[in-house]
C-alpha cells in the first residue's frame, strides 16, 4: 500500500459528521461487496499488472494469482469506489493452462504470470499489445493472419496496424544478467536476511534463489549473506535508517561468465572491509569486481551518487551479437542479453538500412542501439541526457572500432533541434523511451524534422500507444508492431514498432 492509499484509508476510519460521514457512509454502501466478504468469481481476464479480473453484480474484483476461465472463492481485501481487490482462498475450477508453480519470488510478486503456461504467456502480451492499441491508440488492428479485430475508428487514410506473435526464448528461465536484492533485518532475530519484497509491500522474504536470474547469482547472494554475518557488516533497517548494508546489486557477463558485485551501503566505512573482500573473491571465482555505492538518503531509489571500486575492475564485459559493451556498477544495460539482440536486429530491420542512411537514436543509453545500427548505416547520432551514459557509449564505440557513431549529452528535445539548424537530418530516427514515453516536445521535434521512418521501441505498450496516436496523426503509418518477450513469467512486455512517413 502507498502512503497516500495508507492515509486515505486512515482518513475513512475516522469517525465524522456532517456532508462528509454523510457520503462516505454511502460510497461505501453502494458496492455490492465489502472487506472481509467471502465471493465466488468466475475470472473473465487479466489485467495489464496480470491480476485476474472478477465481477459481482457488475462490480469489479482483482484477484492476485486468477487465470481467466477460473472460478475461484475469494476473501475482500479492499473495497474502493468502482473496484476492489480480493485474494484466492479456493480454486473451484483451474485453468486449463495453469502450470504448478515451484519459483519462491512467485508468492513475492517477482513473478506474476509463473502459473499461466509459457505459451499462453506470450498470447496474453500480444493481446495486451492489441488492447492498448484499439482502446488507447485508437488504432484498427489485424491480425498476423490479416484478420481485423474489428475495431474502426481510426484515422482517415490509415491501414490496419499488424502485431506479430510475441517472440519468446526457448528457455524462458535464467535469462537477468542483474539483479538487486535488498538487505534487512530479521524481525525476531534482529540477524542479517536478504532476498525480495513481498508484493505490495517493503517485508523482505529472505531467500537466495530466483529461477528468473543467473545460477551465479543466487551463489553469490548466498556468500555475501553468509560473509556479512561473520564480518558484522550491520543490515539496513528503514524504519530507523540505522544498520549499513541496503542492497547487493550483482551483474554478470552472460558471454564472458564475468561477475560484478556491487555493496549498496549507508555509509562509507565497512567493518573489516579487506577481509570481507578477501573471503568473497576466494568463494567466488567468477568475480572481477567489487564496489561500493554509498547511500544514506532515506530513499526507495537504490543507488546513490557515489561508488568507488573495492577490488578488481571498474567494469565487467559482455556482448550483444558481436558488439562488446563494458558494463560499470551504475550503467545502463539490458538484463535479457539473448532477447536485446533479437528487440535490436528487429530494431535495424524495421529502420530499412542501405547503408547511406544518417539515424538519431534519441534515447541512446551506453549506446546499445546505436552501435547496432552503425554496423548498416552512414552515420549515427546518439543524444542521451545522462553523461555518464554518453561517457560509456563512447568508450564502447572506441573498442569496438566503430567510427561512425557519434554521442552527445543533453535532453534529445533540446539537442535535436540545434541539430536541425546546423544542418542535420535524419532519414530514421530511433527512440527507445523510459516508461513514461516520449516527452511531448521530442514527438514535436520528430514531426519537424520528418524522417522516412520512425522505430519505436518501448517497454510500456500504453504510453506507446499515446505516442503512435500523435505520430499517425502527424503524418506517419503506424505499419507493424513486435512484441518481444524480455522478461519471461512477468507482465512486461517489450514492443518494437515501424512508422513510415505517409
Amino acid at each position: 500500500m502507498s502512503k497516500q492509499d495508507n492515509k486515505r484509508s486512515k482518513n475513512s476510519n475516522r469517525r465524522g459528521s456532517g456532508k462528509g460521514r454523510t457520503n462516505a457512509v454511502a460510497a461505501v454502501s453502494t458496492a455490492p461487496v465489502q472487506k472481509n466478504d467471502e465471493v465466488v468469481l468466475d475470472i473473465i481476464g487479466l489485467t495489464h499488472e496480470a491480476e485476474g479480473v472478477g465481477r459481482v453484480e457488475g462490480f469489479t474484483l482483482f484477484v492476485q494469482n486468477a487465470l481467466p476461465g477460473e472460478k475461484v472463492r475469494a476473501l475482500v481485501l479492499k473495497v474502493k469506489k468502482q473496484y476492489g481487490f480480493a485474494k484466492v482462498l479456493e480454486r473451484v475450477v483451474d485453468s486449463p493452462y495453469r502450470v504448478e508453480t515451484e519459483h519462491p519470488a512467485h508468492y513475492y510478486g517477482g513473478c506474476q504470470l509463473q502459473h499461466l503456461a509459457y505459451d499462453e504467456q506470450l498470447r496474453w502480451k500480444r493481446q495486451h499489445v492489441v488492447d492498448v492499441l484499439e482502446r488507447i491508440g485508437k488504432f484498427e488492428v489485424e491480425h498476423a493472419g490479416g484478420e481485423a479485430t474489428g475495431v474502426t475508428n481510426t484515422g482517415a487514410g490509415e491501414t490496419q496496424v499488424k502485431v506479430l506473435p510475441t517472440i519468446g526464448m526457448d528457455n524462458p528461465w535464467r535469462y537477468r544478467n542483474k539483479s538487486q536484492m535488498p538487505i534487512g533485518q530479521n524481525e525476531r532475530t534482529g540477524g542479517l536476511i536478504g532476498g525480495y519484497y513481498a508484493k505490495a509491500s517493503h517485508r523482505i522474504m529472505d531467500t537466495d534463489v530466483s529461477l528468473i536470474q543467473h545460477e551465479v547469482h543466487d551463489e553469490a547472494m548466498r556468500v555475501v549473506k553468509e560473509l556479512a554475518r561473520k564480518h558484522g557488516i550491520q543490515p539496513y533497517n528503514e524504519e530507523s535508517h540505522t544498520g549499513l548494508l541496503r542492497h547487493v546489486v550483482m551483474r554478470i557477463g552472460f558471454r564472458t561468465n564475468e561477475l560484478m558485485i556491487t555493496l549498496v551501503t549507508n555509509g562509507k566505512r565497512i567493518p573489516q572491509q579487506e577481509e570481507f573482500v578477501e573471503d568473497l573473491v576466494k568463494a567466488l571465482p567468477q568475480l572481477k569486481s567489487v564496489c561500493q555505492n554509498i547511500n544514506n538518503k532515506q530513499t526507495n531509489v537504490i543507488l546513490g551518487d557515489k561508488t568507488r571500486l573495492l577490488w578488481g575492475s571498474e567494469y565487467i564485459t559482455d556482448y550483444i551479437g558481436e558488439i562488446k559493451f563494458e558494463i560499470s556498477a551504475r550503467s545502463f544495460y539490458q538484463v535479457n542479453p539473448v532477447q536485446t539482440e533479437v528487440l535490436y536486429e528487429k530494431a535495424v530491420e524495421y529502420a530499412g538500412l542501405t547503408g547511406e542512411e544518417t539515424v538519431i537514436d534519441a534515447y541512446c543509453g551506453i549506446g546499445t542501439i546505436s552501435l547496432f545500427l552503425a554496423q548498416r548505416a552512414k552515420r549515427v547520432l546518439g543524444v542521451e541526457i545522462v553523461a555518464e551514459a554518453i561517457d560509456d557509449a563512447r568508450r564502447n564505440a572506441e573498442i569496438n572500432g566503430i567510427q561512425n557513431a557519434e554521442f552527445a549529452v543533453g535532453a534529445a528535445e533540446e539537442v535535436m533541434p540545434r541539430w536541425q539548424e546546423q544542418g542535420e537530418t535524419a532519414d530514421v530516427i530511433v527512440v527507445d523511451p523510459p516508461r513514461k514515453g516520449c516527452d511531448q516536445a521530442l514527438l514535436d521535434t520528430m514531426l519537424e524534422m520528418r524522417p522516412e521512418r520512425i522505430v519505436y521501441v518501448s517497454c510500456n505498450p500504453s504510453t506507446l500507444a499515446r505516442d503512435l496516436r500523435i505520430l499517425a496523426d502527424g503524418g506517419y503509418q503506424v505499419v507493424e508492431a513486435q512484441p518481444v518477450d524480455m522478461f519471461p513469467h512477468t507482465a512486461h512486455v517489450e514492443c518494437c514498432v515501424s512508422l513510415v512517413r505517409t
